[in-house]
């Protein structure tokens, strides 16, 4: 067990009493101050540290899209989970993984639409003050809205060629807690932009040998850590002013030098997940790895969307070697990841003892878990209602921003069955991509004017929150807030220029989406596999047809793939319009790097869809939801072949002309929402 040396005041009553309302949580107690200038050897206590992760500005249980209540979300139910953990731990310290100031129509609203000022606080950062956080930590999707943006609204200042020098930037309003980021650094100096870790000194209850209460001082150090890949997601933004170093390097390089000013225990915050391969300074996942460096006691990841622990996980990451699902331990590590949304909160609760010489985590007491803001009867914990009235204004702002009309549609939209070939919400995103990728062609890049402009997109959602977690567009007037519900990220328009080569290896890694059928199984298979459905790219054009034969292995399943009528040439050139996340190696498309991008827009494919629409004015099934340009390659199977999408949605299927698919049940069981539905691959 790591033994963890203490710097130990001893405090009395009265400082007791100062002290016990901070942000920390710390429970204010009446305890007999110790005597002895030493903490006594068999002294016990427990820290409870709770996390936040991947809130993506969820503060209220709404949905912007839908308009309408969700209560399976949530900041404002996370705070209810953080009280009760607070009031059950004489200790606790609450952190913030990162993924926190984008992925909502709020984020956007302040953000892009009506940027806030210096002087205003971000609604996200006001609601986590109010909860009393005591330090944060940056995840990629902080960086989406550029360096300056996310310097104003952190209150930071960063020494970056993209800013102004140090001395001329303001002091804005930020967060009230900390927040850290190791591996970030400017290209101008060298340094981290932010701090690559704080010490934190909290007054913490102990207990003596002798069972009496007593106080003492603790110094936590924080180090966070983002994934180095965000060079290449939003590399607009950061190429040329700043720099990413691995996470193993750095923790080894800032975990001593915390501990040397008098860390008693370290704390990692990570945005990320795990990955066992063989360790690059690149790698997006790097926690497994960040676990094996002496001196952590505690990890913090996220990233991924998942609950850790859970002993009945099957996602890769959390069945690797040295990973305990059941007990949240990585290497020996206490570690939780508290899903996504403010759907959980982590709780880890170290059971520490003062051995004589330094205090000692029981790794055997210590516990973790990720809480869930859903009861076990179904139900959800009450709202906080201290967080809706803090942000009223800004809730109010968004709605009307997004109620507005920017033009019709006599279809819906919908991406319940975009898995199995309906593309009624993905045409209309691939025809205002091309459109704008060939006008700026044609006005600004005549070299490329012969080349076929092509478009890819995928459904971004796609049912992996549960039911509700799909795009749906009614047929009537489209609002913005439709728009981004076809469009979910704040992306920016790429084009890239690939080879018919390129193309197939393109879809080969979308057709990763499904498993590999057996047609001889007589069991029930699922067709859909982990493989995210945002990365599941689809072309929408009468000018493309392929085949994905599910039967066959990765990198064997496109068939038949055609351009105007005739076998795709491996050499013909085409430009594709994208998003800047696909074009900068998101999603690990082969050939697919950075290296290939033609033209970088700094227009939002939000932006450009809701302008296209404006200009269509009426969208139509036939000219805007109907071009279907893959199907399966057709296959008897002896047993049914399966998916999941949304409760009561089999007529959408059909309208699609989707006549393979069936219902098989009606409640999946998982109580999100999700029906089972069979497809007949033979039609």
């Amino acid at each position: 067990m790591p033994r963890i040396p203490l710097a130990v005041s001893l405090l009395t009553v009265l400082t007791l009493a100062a002290c016990g309302g901070t942000s920390s949580g710390v429970t204010a107690l009446s305890p007999v101050p110790l005597q002895a200038a030493v903490i006594a050897s068999g002294t016990s206590a427990d820290l409870t540290i709770l996390e936040t992760t991947d809130l993506h500005t969820n503060i209220r249980s709404y949905d912007y899209f839908k308009l309408a209540d969700n209560k399976s979300i949530g900041f404002e139910r996370t705070a209810t989970l953080i009280k009760a953990a607070r009031a059950e731990s004489k200790n606790t310290l609450l952190f913030d993984n990162g993924d926190t100031i984008q992925g909502t129509s709020l984020s956007d609203y302040q953000a892009l639409v009506n940027p806030i000022t210096c002087d205003q606080t971000l609604a996200m950062y006001k609601v986590m003050n109010a909860a009393g956080f005591d330090a944060g930590g940056i995840g990629n999707h902080e960086f989406n809205f550029g360096l300056p943006y996310l310097a104003q609204v952190t209150g930071s200042k960063f020494n970056v060629n993209v800013m102004p020098a140090v001395a001329n930037q303001k002091s804005c309003a930020g967060p009230n807690f900390p927040q850290v980021l190791a591996n970030v650094l400017s290209t101008k100096d060298g340094a981290p932009i932010f701090k690559p870790y704080v010490i934190l000194s909290r007054t913490m209850n102990v207990t003596g040998p002798d069972g009496k209460a007593a106080t003492a001082l603790v110094k936590v150090g924080v180090i966070g850590f983002t994934p180095p890949t965000v060079m290449s997601w939003d590399k607009r933004w950061l190429d040329g002013n700043v720099s990413t170093d691995g996470i193993k390097e750095l923790a080894t390089k800032y975990v001593p030098e915390m501990r040397a000013k008098g860390a008693d225990i370290v704390v990692a915050i990570s945005h990320g997940g795990l990955d066992n391969a063989t360790y690059l300074p690149s790698m997006e996942n790097g926690n497994w790895h960040l676990s094996q460096v002496p001196g952590i006691d505690a990890m913090l990841i996220g990233h991924s969307h998942q609950v850790f622990p859970n002993a009945k996980s099957t996602v890769a990451q959390f069945n690797l070697p040295g990973v305990d699902k059941v007990a949240g331990l990585v290497n020996g590590v206490p570690t939780v990841m508290a899903n996504f949304w403010g759907q959980h909160l982590g709780v880890i609760k170290l059971k520490m003892a003062y051995d004589g010489k330094a205090w000692v985590i029981d790794k055997s007491k210590t516990t973790v878990e990720a809480r869930s803001i859903k009861n076990a009867d179904g139900s959800f914990v009450d709202p906080d209602p201290t967080v809706a009235t803090a942000i009223d204004v800004e809730h109010q702002a968004t709605i009307a921003y997004v109620k507005t009309p920017v033009g019709t549609t006599n279809f819906k939209l919908s991406s319940y069955f975009a898995d199995v070939g309906d593309v009624s919400a993905i045409q209309v995103v691939n025809q205002a991509q091309a459109a704008y990728v060939a006008a700026y062609i044609k006005a600004s890049l005549p070299q490329y004017a012969a080349l076929p402009v092509l478009s890819v997109s995928a459904p971004f959602k796609s049912g992996f929150a549960g039911g509700s977690d799909f795009t749906d567009v009614a047929a009537g007037n489209v609002a913005i807030n439709n728009a981004a519900d076809l469009y979910l990220y704040p992306n920016t328009i790429y084009a890239v220029k690939v080879t018919g080569n390129d193309v197939r290896n393109w879809l080969e890694t979308a057709a990763k989406r499904f498993n590999l059928i057996d047609p001889n199984a007589t069991a029930a298979q699922p067709l859909i596999s982990t493989f995210p459905g945002y990365n599941f790219d689809m072309f929408t054009s009468p000018d493309v047809r392929y085949e994905i034969d599910v039967t066959q292995p990765l990198g064997s399943r496109i068939r038949n793939l055609t351009y105007l009528g005739a076998p795709m040439s491996l050499t013909q050139e085409f430009v594709i319009a994208t998003n800047n996340y696909r074009a900068s190696g998101g999603g690990n498309f082969p050939g697919i790097d950075g290296t290939k991008t033609i033209y970088a827009s700094p227009d939002a494919n939000r932006d450009v869809l809701i302008s296209f629409i404006k200009d269509q004015k009426n969208l139509t099934l036939a000219a805007n939801g109907s071009s279907r340009s893959w199907f399966f390659t057709k296959v008897s199977t002896a047993g049914p072949v399966t998916f999941k999408s949304a409760v009561g949605t089999l007529a959408l299927a059909q309208a699609a002309g989707l006549n393979n698919v069936s219902l098989l049940a009606a409640d999946d069981g998982t109580g999100t929402g999700l029906s089972v539905f069979q497809i007949d691959l033979s039609k």
